[in-house]
């Protein structure tokens, strides 16, 4: 099986490693929006819970589940973000399950497994998202959700984030994001649908540039996240 692998993403990543845990580092959008991605998933009573991070990059999101009380398994391709991770876990008393595998590989030993997967900011970054989600539902126990962030592709996302983000406000390296791969909300639906998995909410994370802030709300023009659910039967 051809994997679902870029490696140009995976080093692009990599050369980040040093900077994941610095909040006004090239990393500085993802500790923006993290508290907003926590607050939303954390309507899911997270205690004792087994959960999968996949794409967990530094860490920064599998940490802040870790510490609502999860069973945290992360998973990542880049050798030097999961060092990172793990150092800065062991630093803050955290027990994290890091593993460099694909989430492919990982569906193939822990079926029906996980009560919520998260896949935050990775899928316009694969050759394949679908095979990402299908994975991820394998993954998933009956009733499990699986919460999807990403990028729509429209004339707005690509002024606010490779004009804005990458070129004027340099709040990210240019070159981060590929226009070309930012996924359509009715696109990824008809994914999810596909992986036998329900959609039960979609909601926005609007930038405001000049105050350099995030919200949660119901405009999905640029970044969203999506929330599904594994059907008792699925």
């Amino acid at each position: 099986m051809t994997q679902n692998i870029d490696l140009n993403e995976i080093d692009k990543f990599a050369k980040l490693a040093a900077q994941w845990w610095d909040p006004n580092g090239q990393c500085k959008p993802l500790h923006i929006i993290n508290p907003l991605r926590v607050d939303y998933i954390k309507s899911n009573d997270l205690n004792q819970k087994n959960v999968l991070d996949v794409g967990c990059g530094g860490g920064i999101l599998s940490e802040s589940l870790a510490k609502l009380g999860a069973n945290v398994t992360a998973i990542d391709l880049a050798d030097e973000s999961l060092a990172v991770a793990k150092l800065h876990a062991e630093q803050n008393g955290l027990s994290i399950n890091y593993q460099k595998q694909t989430v492919e590989e990982h569906a193939t030993q822990y079926p029906s497994h996980y009560d919520v997967i998260t896949c935050m900011e990775m899928l316009e970054h694969v050759p394949d998202p679908f095979s990402i989600i299908d994975a991820c539902a394998k993954l998933l126990k009956p009733n499990g959700k699986l919460y999807l962030s990403t990028i729509n592709r429209n004339h707005k996302a690509k002024l606010m984030l490779i004009y804005g983000a990458e070129y004027i406000a340099r709040l990210v390296p240019k070159g981060t994001h590929d226009f070309n791969r930012f996924i359509r909300p009715s696109e990824l639906m008809t994914w999810v649908e596909q992986a036998q998995l329900t959609v039960k909410d979609i909601i926005g994370m609007e930038y405001h540039l000049l105050s350099n802030q995030f919200r949660l709300g119901r405009n999905v023009d640029v970044n969203y996240i999506l929330m599904a659910q594994k059907d008792e039967l699925n």
